[in-house]
């Protein structure tokens, strides 16, 4: 046997234990017996049947069973408009479904049981929010389920339709991407665990595979394949005679092209439609229901208006997002039973939907109006969250130390290097001098050997490694970096396997291995205390193994063909794989086994942060060998994005718990301020947003590093305090349900009148690029909402002390002080990198400094509303129910309570100006400047009446931070 058939036989014999074990394990109904010394039973019993005389590495198989056994799934959340809708799907009509109990089967010998039941529970959810597939009159319902990137999507929708098609629904169309290698890959994980057999060109089944061998095959059609030319198209539409009602379900995998969906729509008009419209003449179908499930909704299905342009610049006439969601109307127009499931990751994607109604020719929009759901993750699932931790005063805290700083990928000052931002496409990069990588990606590189060859020892080697590569859009430049990275490892293959010429190489590996690795494992294993984070080999174990990784590794170009994704499926086939990518890659295509990431920021920034989501998913065993080398900047904007994200999912959760509707939501969330963060794209073309702050917190983080401009703020806070007088509390403290609240150096003032509020913004100089805090805004906001008789009472809090320093300084009527609370700045080492213009901070404000000015009965009241709304979701971090009120739970608690608490909060803080405790000019923040940097946040209750204003930005300044609207 050779080593290769060697290591696939232990592969599957793994296997078979793990599957068969788990099952022994999940067969138990005392749950509580469920302990370790249990799972070792199992496994032993199974290795028997399975192993006989093979060696057989039992501690591997337990170790994967303990860990599967601790996951566990948080709760989805759900907003519903039951108008018209029946409920239908009871105990009684699930009771012999087949495809969900062979799917189902599949699933439980791969996961554990908490999270397999968490899929059916969700499932069932948005089944039972769909209609009855026997229910014989007209029909529509539209919804969105709202899932996090890499999460596991395609699982959650594999199991919608494999209890659609047991229900009764006879036309499955999954719109799957832009580009062959997405759709592709959808097809094959569909005929994995829906199909049950492989497809062929011949459209006749191939092999069995997936759920095949977990139930008897169920002669399902399939009318497109897995290969490049696999898609719907006019030539095999003539093959296709009809659908009969009585057949098993169809499945179509299509792309979201214009000549693809035209096909299969005039397909089903002219072979499917079995009647016309009495009103239109239009033919329909009304035998056979339809599902429609729509991966990555938020992309080329929205109406946006915005032309989608090639690299060239000319309109790419087969996405345009107004032809591909009139053709996707037309279809579900065409069906009278028909049910549109939209599946994104970006919970900004129904914000970009227009409320059109409808047109005669395509019908209703895609509005998600019957319901939207917002799906949890299980525990083991690497997001936002784990990645860039929790945002606080004092900087990120509790992210995976994962991420590597790249900025020598070009010259700042003179915009040129390897790779400038704003290239074009005739560029070619060069590094000193040469056509070659640049260091931090040669590290990279060797990460991603290290990390290669780690899998290996740890006994990950039959699994698939990736490395990816995104540092331009231009297909030509990612060539020219291909070359470049195809050389790097040339010679490193050469000097290694020879041992010619290696020890300076092998010295600058065992550098990073012993500075970065060795460290990384142990930080991480910290970090996790759930995940077993195995140990690294020894360093000579690590060399023996390293020619044979070096032999294993293939650079290639991702050109969204189909061979994108069938390579990882090739059976026998491990792949070690250095891919590099533009446009092609960013959206949905899975890297099997992504180790390693490289990114630098690009001109299209919104496809850039899409892409970094690759990033996001499950790493069982290798978490610490995951490396993320990215740009400052772009780390920064990933950051803001992830924040903005939970913001939303927050304002989610509230709206769910008080009962309102998906257009109530779409509403809301169109006018919500943290989409000054989300869409620079809009931004930049100079749209003015129209936005409401009713309900949000707006907090100074982006400031002038300006002396002028800083003494011009610390004067507006001077003159608003020294108009609101010594009528203010000094000793703040509060029960808070036997955890005390106090506020040590604070002064808070009450009934303070709108005007001084007001005349203290007009004053305060807030940064063009601080989208979320724009004084003027803010004003005519406050404005607006006087003209309804709100906002007109306010709370005023100064919050000083703190462990930063300062020149001594005294507000109006209070002592001098030389102690100023400090927040960690974003800027980079050295100082000489700094921004000359601009600086800016995490996070300002302390989340109980909103309640400052509330009593104990209006705390409790924010504390419950918060409760209510809180769903257990461990990829958000939402593991034990808060003890404390959110932000949004406050602003919230003051609208419903009305009276005393209903005002707005206007929280000043004096910064330090120094970078810790030295007063040296250097450690300046703001060079010529040693007062206190003013600082301000607002926190606006909810209301139901939020009147919304007009956002213009300069477009100017969008258009040099961001480049041109493309």
């Amino acid at each position: 046997m050779t080593a290769a058939e060697d290591a696939a036989a232990q592969t599957k014999l793994l296997d078979n234990v793990v599957a068969t074990a788990n099952r022994l394990v999940m067969a138990e109904k005392d749950k509580s017996k469920i302990t370790p010394a249990y799972i070792v039973e199992q496994v032993q019993k199974a290795a028997k049947t399975f192993a006989g005389d093979m060696p057989f590495d039992v501690g591997k198989a337990v170790s994967i069973l303990i860990q599967r056994f601790s996951h566990w799934m948080g709760k989805a959340t759900t907003l519903r408009d039951n108008t018209g809708h029946f409920d239908w799907l009871s105990a009684a009509r699930k009771k012999d479904w087949h495809y969900w109990h062979r799917y189902r089967d599949f699933q439980e010998s791969r996961l554990s049981d908490k999270v397999v039941d968490g899929l059916d529970e969700a499932t069932d959810d948005i089944l039972g929010h769909l209609e009855d597939p026997r229910r014989p009159d007209a029909w529509d319902r539209r919804g969105l389920v709202v899932g996090h990137v890499q999460s596991g999507k395609t699982s959650n929708y594999t199991g919608l339709i494999c209890k659609a098609a047991d229900a009764g629904y006879k036309i499955i169309i999954v719109l799957a991407g832009m580009h062959n290698n997405l759709r592709s890959q959808t097809q094959m994980r569909l005929e994995e665990g829906f199909l049950g057999y492989e497809t062929t060109d011949g459209r006749d089944p191939g092999m069995p595979i997936g759920v095949a061998e977990f139930g008897e095959h169920l002669k399902t059609n399939s009318a497109t394949t897995r290969l490049e030319n696999g898609d719907f198209r006019k030539a095999i539409a003539k093959h296709f005679h009809g659908i009969s009602p009585e057949e098993r379900p169809w499945l179509f995998v299509v792309k979201k092209q214009k000549t693809v969906l035209t096909a299969l729509l005039k397909w089903i008009q002219t072979r499917v439609a079995d009647t016309s419209d009495a009103g239109d003449g239009r033919k329909l179908v009304t035998k056979l229901p339809l599902l429609m499930i729509d991966d990555e909704a938020d992309n080329a299905s929205v109406d946006t208006g915005e032309q989608v342009f090639n690299e060239d610049g000319a309109p790419d006439e087969e996405h345009q997002p107004k032809t591909i969601n009139s053709l996707v109307r037309q279809l579900l127009h065409a069906f009278t039973r028909k049910a549109y499931v939209g599946y994104t990751a970006t919970p900004f994607a129904n914000i970009f939907i227009h409320h059109k109604g409808e047109t005669a020719k395509e019908g209703p929009d895609l509005f998600p109006k019957s319901f939207i759901i917002n799906l949890a993750a299980p525990s083991n699932y690497i997001g936002p969250a784990r990645m860039f931790g929790k945002m606080t005063k004092e900087g990120r805290k509790g992210e995976l130390p994962l991420s590597r700083n790249v900025q020598d990928h070009y010259e700042a000052k003179t915009d040129a290097g390897w790779m400038p931002p704003k290239h074009k496409k005739t560029h070619i990069p060069v590094c000193n001098g040469q056509e070659t990588i640049p260091s931090s990606l040669r590290n990279a590189i060797h990460s991603f050997v290290l990390a290669c060859t780690v899998r290996d020892l740890r006994g990950q080697g039959a699994e698939h490694s990736s490395m990816l590569i995104h540092v331009t859009r231009y297909v030509a430049v990612q060539g020219h970096v291909c070359k470049q990275v195809e050389e790097t490892v040339r010679r490193m293959r050469q000097r290694i396997t020879r041992g010619s010429d290696a020890d300076e190489l092998l010295a600058q590996m065992r550098k990073i291995w012993e500075e970065d690795f060795v460290p990384t494992r142990d930080k991480v294993a910290e970090l996790s205390p759930d995940e077993e984070i195995p140990e690294l080999p020894e360093w000579g174990e690590m060399l023996g193994k390293l020619p044979d990784v070096l032999d294993d590794i293939k650079v290639r170009s991702i050109n969204g063909t189909a061979k994108d994704a069938l390579d990882y499926a090739t059976p026998g086939a491990v792949l070690k794989v250095i891919a590099i990518g533009g446009d092609k890659l960013a959206r949905g295509l899975t890297l099997e086994g992504l180790c390693v990431s490289y990114f630098v920021r690009t001109t299209k920034m919104y496809d850039t942060l899409m892409q970094m989501g690759r990033w996001f998913g499950y790493r069982p065993g290798y978490l610490d060998l995951c490396r993320l080398y990215i740009s400052p900047d772009l780390m920064e904007w990933f950051g803001h994005i992830a924040d903005a994200s939970e913001e939303l999912r927050e304002e989610f959760d509230f709206m769910a718990e008080a009962e309102l509707t998906p257009k109530q939501y779409g509403l809301k969330v169109m006018s919500h301020e943290v989409l000054t963060v989300t869409s620079p794209l809009k931004m930049r073309s100079s749209r003015p947003l129209s936005l409401t702050y009713s309900g949000t917190r707006s907090q100074t983080i982006l400031f002038h590093r300006d002396a002028q401009r800083q003494k011009r703020n610390l004067d507006a806070a001077q003159t608003l305090v020294a108009s609101l007088g010594a009528s203010w509390a000094g000793i703040l403290k509060y029960a808070r349900d036997g955890n005390a609240d106090s506020w040590s150096n604070a002064c808070l003032w009450k009934d303070v009148d709108v005007s001084r509020v007001l005349e203290f913004l007009d004053t305060y100089a807030t940064h063009p690029g601080a989208t979320r805090v724009n004084a003027t805004v803010l004003v005519d906001f406050i404005t607006k909402m006087i003209g309804i008789g709100q906002l007109k009472q306010w709370s005023v809090a100064l919050l000083g002390g703190g462990d930063g320093i300062g020149a001594p300084h005294a507000f109006p009527g209070l002592p001098e002080t030389e102690s100023f609370p400090a927040r960690k700045t974003e800027d980079p080492e050295p100082p000489s990198q700094a921004d000359p213009d601009k600086f800016a901070i995490g996070v300002l404000t302390d989340p109980k400094d909103e309640s400052i000015d509330l009593d104990d009965h209006a705390w409790c009241e924010a504390l419950a509303l918060t409760r209510a709304a809180w769903k257990p979701d461990p990829a958000r971090g939402r593991v034990e129910p808060p003890s404390v009120p959110s932000g949004k739970g406050i602003r919230e608690a003051r609208a419903k309570l009305g009276g005393e608490a209903d005002r707005g909060l206007l929280l000043l803080y004096p910064l330090a100006p120094y970078v810790g405790k030295e007063k040296s000019p250097d450690k300046l923040i703001v060079p010529g400047w040693d007062k206190p940097i003013m600082a301000f946040a607002i926190a606006f209750p909810s209301s139901d009446n939020a009147i919304r204003v007009e956002y213009k930005v300069n477009p100017l300044y969008w258009m040099q931070e961001y480049g041109p609207s493309e």
